[in-house]
């Protein structure tokens, strides 16, 4: 494992297993990385918003759609994006990683702002895919954590209400989605394996079936290792950072 000799891929032969997964890693990283960190940001902005005024309009029309979200299934998303997008407003491409027929791979800005014109409606259904748990949650926490007390101290103080939103409560009640991430990060990355097979977007997910496919071993083997690896990296990295973001972790008795 350590050595990097994990055999010679079937379905890629001649090649080595490494070899082939790092040629699909980057489109992986690329699309479900960038497309995960920005969803987070954006779940705790509305989820911290609807939970500030909870009961009024932008609540009672947020909360219902993330709810909706929350079982609405990765593939069909992409299905309807692709029938809506690509076959009737033909605004994006309907499959592929880039432009084969006009773009030659590589460090240049016509195959990036192709690459990025391919990833479009693949990182647009798994945002959207991602959204309900976490803004329902992050909505819940709020709602809970404006009953506690320190809450009613920094209102009564005379603090301005952006800074008892910010300062206080949401300080607060982002901790538990933050620890939610590093688990929510392997069912994005499962969420993300349909999505690239739907959309023939050429990362380690289409690479995954494709193996399974070919009973190609082990490549299945090393693409496992990979997302298991990550999904471990993910979680030690947010557990390190956890006491930084709350110093009370940090105490001793």
């Amino acid at each position: 494992i350590f050595t990097g000799n994990w055999g010679v891929s079937v379905l890629y032969f001649p090649n080595q297993v490494t070899t082939s997964i790092a040629s699909a890693l980057p489109w992986t990283i690329a699309l479900v990385g960038t497309t995960t960190v920005i969803s987070f940001f954006i779940q705790q902005a509305l989820g911290i918003w609807a939970g500030w005024r909870h009961g009024g309009v932008f609540d009672n029309i947020v909360s219902p759609v993330a709810t909706v979200l929350q079982s609405v299934p990765y593939f069909w998303l992409a299905l309807i994006f692709i029938w809506l997008f690509a076959r009737i407003l033909h605004w994006f491409p309907q499959a592929g990683g880039y432009n084969y027929r006009e773009v030659v791979p590589g460090p240049t800005l016509d195959f990036f702002l192709s690459a990025l014109e391919y990833a479009a409606l693949p990182a647009l259904t798994i945002l959207i895919s991602s959204l309900g748990m976490g803004v329902v949650g992050m909505r819940n926490m709020m709602v809970s954590t404006l009953s506690e007390d320190y809450i009613v101290t920094a209102e009564a103080k005379g603090l301005s209400p952006r800074r008892v939103m910010m300062c206080y409560a949401a300080r607060n009640a982002v901790l538990p989605s933050i620890s939610g991430f590093g688990t929510s990060i392997g069912a994005v990355v499962g969420g993300s394996l349909l999505t690239e097979q739907v959309f023939s977007y050429p990362g380690v997910g289409q690479m995954l079936l494709q193996a399974v496919q070919s009973n190609d071993y082990a490549l299945m083997q090393g693409i496992f290792l990979i997302i298991t690896v990550t999904v471990l990296v993910v979680n030690l990295i947010i557990d390190l950072l956890y006491g930084i973001i709350d110093p009370r972790t940090r105490q001793q008795n």
